[in-house]
């Protein structure tokens, strides 16, 4: 980023610099910032490794993509690279699963997108089982002003999904902004988040929402904070 002209001015955002500021936010627990698998003109995320995308990043969610292994192998993977003890295996069912073991999945503006196709899987992952053991152990999942330059989907809607997602008994988190939600030329990023809420609502779920600076101007610099304020 540093040497990017565009990059640098967002320094105070870096792969790192996230990494400490989420160690703030769970103190005691292990931080793992997944960097996007490909960026586009330095500056698109791509999470084509966890959800099927084009060349700027919006995404095509399938019910059987494999987000859930993926993450899974990622996280076996870092956790052998850093010499932790009883470390994740790659696969398996219950039995590799390290005990106490537990996940809290935090999403943020483009990799909100990943959140979203894990919440497409669900179904079908909680009923392999060989997959099902490692959901299991998802105890929260933040959506932070999630936001694609696809024309929809930016927060799913489709209410058999929802209905998955409200009955995993997953602590469910949305934090947004001006930025994303009351853009007028994205005017459906904010329908798409209100249905998200409410039919989750509709479905028994409790999912905890706030709007973070309502009162100021939207600005990017809001849409970055959002990391800190959540």
């Amino acid at each position: 980023m540093a040497v990017q002209p565009e990059g640098a001015q967002w320094l105070t955002w870096s792969l790192e610099q996230v990494a400490s500021t989420l160690g703030r936010r769970f103190p005691g627990q292990h931080v793992w910032v997944v960097r996007a698998s490909r960026m586009y003109l330095h500056k698109f995320s791509c999470y084509r490794n966890f959800v099927e995308s084009n060349m700027f990043g919006a995404p095509e969610y399938s019910r059987d993509f494999g987000a859930f292994p993926h993450l899974r192998s990622l996280l076996s993977h870092g956790m052998k690279q850093a010499n932790l003890p009883n470390p994740l295996p790659p696969q398996g069912g219950a039995d590799g699963i390290p005990s106490g073991f537990s996940l809290t999945l935090v999403g943020f503006s483009k990799g909100c997108v990943v959140l979203n196709q894990m919440a497409y899987e669900l179904d079908r992952a909680r009923a392999d089982p060989q997959v099902a053991p490692f959901v299991d152990c998802v105890s929260a999942m933040y959506w932070l002003d999630g936001g694609h330059p696809g024309g929809s989907e930016t927060w799913v809607t489709d209410r058999q999904v929802l209905r998955d997602l409200a009955a995993s008994g997953v602590s469910i988190h949305a934090h947004v902004t001006p930025y994303e939600v009351r853009d007028p030329m994205r005017a459906w990023v904010g329908r798409e988040h209100r249905h998200f809420i409410r039919t989750l609502e509709e479905l028994g779920a409790r999912p905890s929402q706030k709007l973070h600076f309502e009162d100021e101007p939207p600005s990017i610099e809001n849409h970055f904070r959002v990391i800190q304020e959540f």
